[in-house]
């Protein structure tokens, strides 16, 4: 094959050649481009907002220069594909005796469907150049987001999330790392002007400021990466999202631009589209593994997706729901024991909530039947209506 004789001749074969692999987005910036962003990362770190992320901190090096991660590569290619939603998906949150699922984890694992495609672009690209490549989906130190803002492809809103003019908020980002040289793109200016929809539609207000999230108040993060149980004062304002959360996505006006999905992998499962929260909480492992095989979903395990149920169970506050709560008040796991044990406390009235009480060898289950009968007695209330 006749290689290309100039960094921009290859950067055009390579991105027809994205394109046809399904590819919407496509950019190219130099590794290190986003200098400033490995400061403001220091910065959240050093605050704590990142939670119990530790992995953020322990690669914080690679994730804050690039030519860390890999001194060799001389051009990150930045690829996105979009996943657009069918319907609102703040609609979900009116059925509050189902799930809302985010959108991206309603269909097949990105992570692996857009490594594949990575994969093949990065052949494509060794087979048409020669050089190395390195393909990243989310999964290694990499800062993806400000690698996407200097290679033009959005700009980091408010929510800190990258929006794009063409294809609003919903789209995933892989990255290319290769030691050939291509021609690089401009960073994408920041279109947000005074919009801060993003902002106020927060259930949690896990925005202090704009462009800074505290993912210690995101439903995101308590849902998917928070392994304990979910605070207290969190799980009235989760309402019925148990993995992820998209209202910040959802309201922006730049969606109106988003394109169909191209990719059929991503189209919702019938099964995940809003399930009722009663059948979610009688899964056990082998029905958790049946029914979430193959999605990011799997990632959490069974005990802290009905951690996850039981809280949207209780924040529903539908008594016709207790049954289903009830059944797990003996679970194996401690962590689902006590997530039980408050959404009863939110369910039942205190005569009810009391003949159910039993002594518990974990602590944190211990504490969780005081402090609901604690707060059920100081509220007086009856049991809510279903």
């Amino acid at each position: 094959m006749t290689r290309p004789h100039s960094p921009l001749d290859l950067r055009r074969r390579l991105e027809a050649e994205a394109q046809a692999l399904g590819f919407a987005g496509f950019g190219v910036c130099a590794p290190g481009a986003v200098a400033d962003a490995g400061a403001k990362l220091r910065l959240w770190l050093a605050d704590g907002r990142h939670g119990d992320m530790a992995w953020m901190a322990d690669r914080a090096a690679w994730r804050a220069d690039p030519t860390a991660l890999w001194p060799d590569a001389r051009s990150v290619v930045m690829l996105a594909e979009p996943y657009p939603p069918a319907e609102n998906p703040l609609a979900a949150l009116e059925t509050r005796d189902r799930a809302a699922i985010s959108v991206y984890a309603q269909g097949a694992d990105y992570h692996d469907v857009a490594k594949r495609k990575l994969k093949r672009l990065g052949r494509w690209l060794i087979d048409a150049a020669g050089g190395e490549i390195k393909v990243f989906v989310d999964t290694a130190p990499v800062m993806e987001k400000p690698l996407a803002e200097a290679a033009g492809l959005g700009w980091q809103g408010k929510h800190t999330n990258l929006v794009s003019r063409s294809l609003g908020s919903w789209f995933f980002l892989g990255a290319l790392f290769t030691t050939l040289d291509l021609t690089k793109d401009a960073p994408h200016a920041d279109r947000c002007g005074t919009c801060r929809r993003c902002l106020d539609v927060c259930p949690t207000a896990a925005f202090p400021a704009p462009y800074q999230l505290d993912a210690r108040r995101c439903i995101s993060y308590l849902t998917i990466e928070l392994k304990g149980p979910i605070p207290r004062e969190m799980r009235p304002l989760i309402g019925n999202r148990i993995y992820g959360c998209d209202d910040c996505l959802a309201v922006c006006p730049w969606n109106r631009f988003a394109g169909a999905a191209r990719e059929i992998a991503y189209a919702p499962r019938p099964e995940l589209a809003r399930p009722r929260l009663a059948d979610l909480a009688g899964l056990d492992d082998g029905a958790f593994r049946a029914v979430f095989a193959g999605s990011p979903i799997k990632r959490i395990g069974r005990d802290r997706l009905l951690r996850n149920v039981l809280t949207a169970i209780g924040a529903a506050r539908d008594e016709r729901m207790a049954p289903a709560a009830e059944r797990l008040l003996d679970d194996p796991s401690p962590l689902v024991r006590g997530a039980a044990v408050w959404a009863l406390s939110r369910l039942l009235d205190a005569a009810a909530f009391a003949a159910l009480r039993r002594a518990d060898p974990d602590p944190a289950v211990a504490e969780e039947w005081a402090l609901g009968a604690a707060e059920i007695a100081l509220t007086n209330r009856p049991a809510p209506e279903g």
